[in-house]
């Protein structure tokens, strides 16, 4: 890994910036992303959706489970995106074992419940650490940045949920010739299939929106700290300087 093969430019950032930046390493590889992970997504949805005979909350549940195995695919693509390496669906295709079921179990259970995931998987994912060495090397991460990487994930919560309610509601709005009415019902219609299928779309289009935005500003937070821990700025002007002509 060479800092200075990085897509940006590295310096020591306020937290809150640095997830912003994250933001934008998304939209600038949002391409790479619906090409890699979309179809991970896809697959997901499905199944998702599958369950909604089951019960009308199951599709919430699998999807809400099922985040942190998701985050994988999509820290993937950014990772490798932001050292200039090539990452489209064949190469996390070629990575399915190591991205996709190292550690499936922690990701179904013990990361969904961590406040901070998105900022701590990458030393999970990247940097290939185990038992006693992970712990040290989490706990050196999170150090003094936890209150802004739980601030972090709040602010998205807040965006998700909010996309995931006001989706399906301007679905029933621009219903043609809808009764308000009638469509807000919800004792007479919550158990309607359709509707439910409304609702579990809708949460799984914020998911789509917001989760890719979650996990870049928790990867540019991690590799801001990276920076603070590591001199990475350094260490890329120094290469950039004596880099051959």
């Amino acid at each position: 890994m060479r800092v200075d093969a990085t897509t940006v430019q590295l310096r020591p950032r306020p937290m809150f910036e640095a997830a912003d930046l994250g933001v934008r390493l998304v939209q600038a590889n949002a391409g790479a992303l619906l090409r890699s992970a979309g179809p991970v997504y896809l697959a997901l949805v499905a199944f998702a959706l599958a369950l909604l005979p089951l019960a009308p909350w199951a599709p919430y549940l699998a999807l809400g489970l099922a985040k942190p195995w998701f985050d994988r695919s999509l820290l993937f693509v950014l990772s490798r995106a932001l050292f200039r390496l090539p990452c489209g669906w064949r190469d996390l295709w070629a990575a399915r074992r190591e991205v996709w079921w190292r550690g499936l179990l922690s990701s179904l259970t013990l990361r969904r419940l961590s406040p901070w995931r998105s900022y701590t998987q990458p030393v999970i994912q990247l940097e290939g650490l185990a038992g006693r060495a992970l712990r040290q090397r989490l706990r050196q991460v999170r150090c003094g940045h936890q209150v802004a990487a739980l601030a972090m994930a709040g602010a998205f919560w807040l965006v998700e949920s909010s996309l995931a309610a006001g989706l399906p509601a301007l679905a029933i709005w621009l219903v043609p010739g809808g009764e308000m009415g009638h469509a807000f019902r919800w004792a007479e219609i919550m158990h309607a299939g359709p509707l439910n299928a409304v609702l579990s779309l809708g949460a799984a289009a914020a998911i789509a929106i917001v989760e890719p935005c979650f996990v870049g500003a928790g990867f540019a937070m991690y590799v801001n700290r990276r920076v603070e821990l590591e001199a990475w700025d350094v260490e890329q002007a120094l290469r950039h300087a004596f880099a051959p002509a």
